[in-house]
C-alpha cells in the first residue's frame, strides 16, 4: 500500500511513553525504520547476523564498545557492524531512529528485561 502523506518522526517520538521500546514507523523491502527514546543505559550485546545503524534525531548518545566509545549527536549517525558488542546510553533524553532488517532482537544476543515486542508500530 502506498501512502501519500510523510511520516512525522517528531509526532511519532512525542507518542512513545517508554525508553529501550523501539517502534516501527517504516518499512523498506525487509528493513525496518524504528523510533526510540532512550535514556540510561542499555545492556551489552551483539547481533551477529546484521548491521544495526543509529541515526540521532534529538538529544546526545553514545554507543560503547569493547574497544571504545562513539558519541552521537543531533543529526550524527553510526553503522554498529555485525557480531561487534556494544551498548547505548544516553544521560539525557535521546531520541533516535535505528535502522535494522525485520525482526532483528534489541538486546541481540543478551535478552533480559530490555526486550521489546518486535513488529509494534507507532
Amino acid at each position: 500500500m502506498t501512502t501519500l502523506s510523510p511520516i512525522n518522526l517528531a509526532g511519532k517520538l512525542s507518542a512513545l511513553s517508554e525508553y529501550w521500546s523501539p517502534r516501527v514507523v517504516a518499512e523498506m523491502n525487509d528493513y525496518q525504520f524504528k523510533v526510540v527514546k532512550l535514556k540510561g543505559e542499555f545492556v551489552w550485546h551483539r547481533h551477529d547476523d546484521t548491521d544495526e545503524t543509529f541515526l540521532v534525531l534529538a538529544g546526545e548518545m553514545e554507543i560503547g564498545l569493547r574497544t571504545g566509545a562513539i558519541a552521537l549527536k543531533a543529526g550524527e549517525m553510526y553503522v554498529v557492524p555485525k557480531g561487534v558488542e556494544h551498548i547505548t546510553r544516553a544521560e539525557q533524553e535521546c531520541h533516535a531512529l535505528v535502522i535494522e532488517p525485520r525482526g532483528v532482537v534489541n538486546t541481540g544476543n543478551a535478552g533480559g528485561a530490555l526486550t521489546a515486542r518486535n513488529d509494534v508500530w507507532a
